[in-house]
């Protein structure tokens, strides 16, 4: 046996919502700093001999809590003990989903810059624990924050460690070039599995002849001494095995780290007995087993590893489809992080809206997008009283986060010249253009049921009339009814931040008779293709840019673009926008269990698998800015399953909200919304996801996963004549490639065909056996931007996806 050093990193892994309530875990995780300090006092004054003992505080979010609520003399001695290395500091703020976008994990991370600064302690390394994966714009907020060694205990259920291998270090670039010496290891419970934690054994990852002797490692003795007796031979045994197995498979270092928990929980406790158990194995095997922190461990990596090689790409995250569970509250944190990036943009300094708010309205998004879904039982008991009050706490911080957000976007609108609602006011409008790009496109303007314009009470059969204060130029504009009000969109061209104050009117004139060529029969009904004017019926629109063709059963089977003649619907059984729903029967298994046995794929042999088929259409309304089509389907798994097709007439925008209800179902389910686009080119396709643009199944970590991605705000296929923008609101899940089961493929940045293969929006699932909400029954809208453009820069292209999303600002003035 090689003379082994190896490191063990006690800490506790923080899963808000997962084992207790949210607030209580706050708690428990400022008391179990203060018990390591506890620990550390008794090992200074004698009481205590645990000489060695390290803590490692996994995030930054629980000194935060810390400092919250610790004493000045607690305080005090924490800072004492992180200076003098016995307790590390993470530089990762909470271990996240790449649900949260770019900005506002910056201001997170850099906390731990800040807190370094602020004590005098350089925390140079960062960790996670449990997730599989981190956007590729990672590093480069990690490396911004001053943190340059990343460990990664990643859990491989339903997911899997990159580049073929474990215990491999690797230094990852980002697109900005920030780099970070990242290390994947084993699971974070592993040094628990092993036996280096007394009376927290584990038997998860490891299945030996030593967990027949157990229940999942917990061991049924009759005394403390049989325990202790029967838990070190299990480390004996268990080390050296998965030693020697290092050895055989050509591990090249004389070292390796374990991650390791004072109890066998997540958000555990510390324990000192950790120190006794590594002395016992030290003298045992003759090897150097010694507690550390991160800093120390890297520090020694970086010593003692030479040609540490470089990578960069991807590293796309197994678990980022908790999105999917969560899908209508996830839609809420949505609009906070658009209403949050408006405040940025508007005011950037906070000088008319709230530097609090904005700090609310963060950390609530950082909070909701944490990796946590849901209670333990979520799918094993989802009637469980507790399961739904961590589900309603979980809600509230996207809720809060769109509160906050809102708030100060009102208030900065304000100071722009909003006014409040008030009887027998003039329609008059200011529009707002927030983005650093010119702006073509649609501004909405809302008029109350209840008003008057010049006199008149607001009516639909009159035309609206939209002038440009300022120049006298009249807009196209239409409006229709909504729930409480009349909305009115205007067709409109803003450059960069420009503003303009738009006036409302109705005309009344009836001056309306019949054309001389036939186009409309004395029934009313428009069926004719004239050749003079474009057709509007259930099976076939038409605007300057496209034409769209209606196929009873599969629904929208092509979309001509006229700029390059060709059909950008991919030829095939699935139409676009159309719904795709899966159900996998449990049949005699148990809810847990036919979950597990999905593995990786999301789906198996069982799957049964609905595509949603076409029974009705109807155009429901045309005016100067758009003709919309409501198209009706039938799909298994939905009451009912409608897209609204909304073909704007003044630009090559196509605007489509999937509404559906979803039947309530225990078992495990997928619903997807068909995104068959195809460009009159090669078809690249590039997504956003946070920090980084990048080509899905190519610009990717080795051996990463590539069925699914969580992006930001849509895609990108390039073309030759014409690129094809979709913005995806309210969806942040894209898979591409056939939806079926078989073997799982992962990247290896070659997977050209797949990154030019039919994509679509993964809107729903509840496949996880433990922390995902069971039901995904109720009402569900989901929207989508679809847009013809001259090809352009790619990272333009993506940033007029976020300005489709986020829209040009409209209100009363």
């Amino acid at each position: 046996m090689k003379p082994w050093k190896i490191f063990l990193i006690q800490h506790s892994h923080t899963d808000i919502g997962y084992t207790e309530r949210q607030e209580k875990l706050t708690r428990y995780h400022v008391d179990f700093i203060r018990q390591a300090m506890d620990i550390l006092d008794d090992i200074h004054s004698g009481k205590l001999d645990a000489a060695g003992f390290r803590w490692q505080c996994e995030n930054i979010w629980q000194l935060d809590n810390f400092y919250d609520n610790a004493s000045a003399e607690d305080i005090a001695r924490f800072e004492k003990y992180v200076r003098s290395g016995e307790i590390g500091v993470s530089g990762n703020y909470l271990n996240m989903t790449e649900m949260v976008d770019w900005d506002v994990l910056l201001t997170r991370t850099q906390k731990a810059k800040s807190y370094g600064e602020k004590i005098g302690v350089n925390i140079d390394s960062g960790m996670s624990a449990d997730i599989n994966g981190y956007a590729w714009g990672y590093p480069d907020a990690l490396s911004m924050s001053g943190v340059s060694n990343l460990f990664c205990a990643l859990h491989p259920h339903h997911g899997m460690f990159p580049m073929g291998k474990k215990h491999f270090p690797f230094l990852w670039e980002g697109p900005k070039g920030g780099k970070v010496l990242t290390w994947v290891g084993e699971h974070y419970h592993f040094g628990n599995e092993l036996g280096f934690s007394p009376e927290a054994p584990s038997s998860y990852m490891i299945r030996d002849d030593r967990r027949v002797l157990s229940e999942m490692g917990k061991l049924y003795t009759t005394d403390a001494a049989a325990t202790k007796a029967e838990e070190e031979e299990t480390l004996r045994i268990r080390l050296t095995r998965y030693l020697d197995a290092l050895e055989a498979d050509g591990y090249s270092y004389d070292f390796v780290p374990f991650m390791v928990s004072g109890c066998i929980t997540d958000n555990a406790p510390p324990s000192a007995a950790i120190v006794e158990r590594a002395n016992y194995i030290s003298k045992e095997l003759g090897i150097d087993v010694q507690m550390s922190t991160l800093h120390d461990f890297f520090a020694y990596v970086r010593s003692n590893v030479p040609d540490i090689p470089t990578f960069s790409g991807d590293f796309a995250d197994w678990w980022a489809d908790g999105i999917g569970s969560t899908a209508n509250t996830v839609k809420v944190c949505r609009d906070a992080q658009r209403r949050y990036d408006l405040c940025r943009k508007l005011d950037p300094d906070n000088k008319d809206g709230s530097a609090a708010l904005m700090e609310e309205a963060a950390q609530n998004v950082m909070m909701y997008a944490e990796h946590t879904w849901g209670y333990s039982s979520s799918i094993s008991e989802p009637w469980d009283s507790l399961v739904a009050l961590l589900e309603k706490r979980k809600d509230a911080f996207a809720i809060n986060a769109s509160n906050a957000a809102a708030l100060n976007l009102d208030a900065i609108l304000a100071k722009r010249g909003e006014v409040t609602i008030q009887a027998h006011r003039p329609q008059r409008f200011k529009v707002i253009n927030p983005h650093k790009e010119a702006f073509d496109g649609i501004v909405k303007l809302s008029v109350e049921f209840w008003e008057f314009v010049n006199g008149i009470c607001y009516d639909l059969r009159h035309a609206v009339v939209i002038t440009d204060e300022a120049t006298g130029e009249k807009l196209p504009a239409q409006g229709h009814r909504i729930a409480r009000a009349y909305e009115v969109e205007v067709a409109i061209h803003l450059e960069p931040g420009e503003e303009k104050v738009l006036l409302l009117a109705q005309n009344t004139e009836k001056n309306t008779t019949l054309r001389n060529y036939p186009y409309v029969g004395a029934d009313g009904i428009e069926d004719l293709e004239t050749g003079v004017t474009y057709p509007e019926m259930p099976c076939l629109l038409e605007t300057d840019w496209f034409r769209v063709e209606i196929e009873q059963g599969k629904g929208i089977a092509a979309i001509i673009d006229k700029a390059t003649g060709k059909n950008i619907v991919q030829e095939g059984d699935i139409g676009a926008f159309s719904g795709l729903y899966e159900v996998t029967p449990a049949g005699g298994l148990s809810q847990c269990e036919v979950r597990r046995r999905m593995g990786r794929k999301r789906r198996c042999m069982a799957t049964r698998q609905d595509v949603a088929k076409l029974t009705d259409s109807e155009v429901i309304e045309s005016g100067d800015v758009h003709v919309t089509a409501k198209l009706t389907y039938q799909l298994e798994g939905c009451h009912f399953y409608y897209v609204y097709l909304k073909l704007y007439k003044h630009a090559p925008i196509i605007e489509a909200r999937a509404c559906f209800h979803k039947k309530s179902e225990w078992d495990p389910e997928n619903l997807y919304v068909m995104l068959p686009f195809v460009s009159d080119g090669s078809n690249e396709t590039y997504i956003d996801k946070t920090g980084c643009i990048l080509r899905p199944g190519i610009d990717q970590l080795p051996q990463t996963c590539q069925d699914f991605w969580a992006l930001q705000n849509g895609l990108v296929r390039k073309g030759s004549k014409r690129d094809l923008i979709i913005a995806c609101k309210d969806a942040p899940l894209v898979s591409l490639g056939e939806l079926k089961y078989g073997p799982t493929v992962l990247c290896n940045g070659d997977s050209v065909a797949l990154n030019r293969s039919i994509a679509s929006s993964w809107v729903l699932n509840n496949y996880w056996e433990t922390n995902f909400k069971a039901d995904l029954g109720g009402f569900y809208e989901f929207t989508y931007t679809l847009e013809s453009a001259v090809p352009a820069d790619t990272a333009a292209e993506m940033e007029r996806c976020r300005d489709l999303n986020e829209g040009v600002l409209g209100f009363y003035y």
